[in-house]
């Protein structure tokens, strides 16, 4: 595997791993936890979709970026307040 294939691989495991430990129970999705492995996660997947130049997965994870990103904030502003 190259370091492009690992970068997507981690990326991926840690969408999976949010996702898994969400449906068991263990974190909520409205938690740190579960936002940052989705956002890292997607970010990093992004990042190696790009440097593969495969479009469609681009704006996949691009858009699953952009959407952990939105509930970052989310969570920060409420816990703020």
């Amino acid at each position: 595997m190259t370091a492009i294939d690992w970068l997507g691989f981690v990326g991926v495991f840690q969408i999976l791993l949010a996702y898994f430990l969400n449906v068991i129970g263990k974190v909520s999705n409205k938690g740190l936890p579960f936002i940052l492995l989705n956002l890292i996660g997607a970010a990093m997947a992004c990042l190696a979709s790009i440097l593969l130049k495969y479009v469609p997965f681009i704006i996949l994870e691009a858009v699953w970026t952009v959407i952990s990103f939105v509930s970052l904030l989310k969570y920060k502003k409420a816990t703020d307040n």
